[in-house]
């Protein structure tokens, strides 16, 4: 049906609510953990991730006027709104939601995972270490500019998390946008590398080094070397 669609170049808007380990005790039978790399992958697509409540609302809107196929993946858990009402989201942007001219490394997320970036940040600032963090809610097209900003400001020290596989999704988006840099940056990718069990939220997300305390852990590393 969708690779028809992409075929005949219909407009279609497609949902997915129910995504990554966040939804907790439905289990691994209910979590779509592939849907990012499978979205990306059609032609011609559009695929958004959005954070919060604001930026859902904003994007669905920008999907209705959005040629050809777009998928927009949301976050079945109530988070924190992060951006006031009149914030706007431009399909193939991204949010800078936390920077410093001191930034000595960069934490890029989406959905659930852009809230433990957030909250891991808070942690790095106690210990003296400033830390990006960007908003990558659009996946597909997505922001080369700000991505090889960060690149140049961090000096290549890219922590990259994602509540899904490690194939296709947030970190093969940013790396595909950085694939002509001369210098590679140096990357730890933060992604669900086992088949998940059923738990709470957190529990789940820990246990996939995925929450705070591992992006904590992953951008200390990279700002030790």
């Amino acid at each position: 049906f969708i690779r028809m669609a992409a075929i005949s170049r219909a407009n279609i808007r497609l949902s997915g609510s129910h995504a990554g380990v966040e939804i907790g005790e439905d289990g691994p039978s209910q979590m779509a953990l592939e849907d990012l790399a499978a979205m990306r992958a059609v032609h011609g697509s559009t695929v958004l991730y959005p954070s919060d409540a604001t930026s859902t609302a904003q994007l669905v809107s920008q999907m209705a006027d959005q040629q050809g196929i777009v998928y927009i993946r949301t976050t079945r858990g109530a988070y924190p709104v992060l951006y006031e009402p009149t914030e706007r989201f431009a399909i193939g942007g991204s949010k800078l939601v936390r920077s410093d001219p001191n930034d000595r490394v960069a934490l890029i997320g989406a959905g659930v995972t852009l809230h433990n970036c957030l909250a891991a940040a808070d942690e790095l600032d106690r210990e003296g270490i400033k830390a990006r963090v960007i908003d990558l809610y659009s996946l597909k097209p997505v922001d080369k500019h700000t991505l090889r900003e960060a690149v140049a400001q961090t000096r290549g020290k890219l922590v990259i998390v994602e509540d899904h596989y490690p194939e296709g999704g947030i970190a093969a988006a940013v790396m595909e946008a950085l694939s002509t840099e001369m210098q590679p940056p140096r990357v730890i990718h933060l992604a669900v590398r086992s088949l998940p069990g059923s738990g709470k939220p957190q529990e789940l997300m820990d246990k996939a080094e995925i929450s705070a305390r591992h992006i904590v852990a992953a951008a200390r590393r990279l700002y030790n070397q």
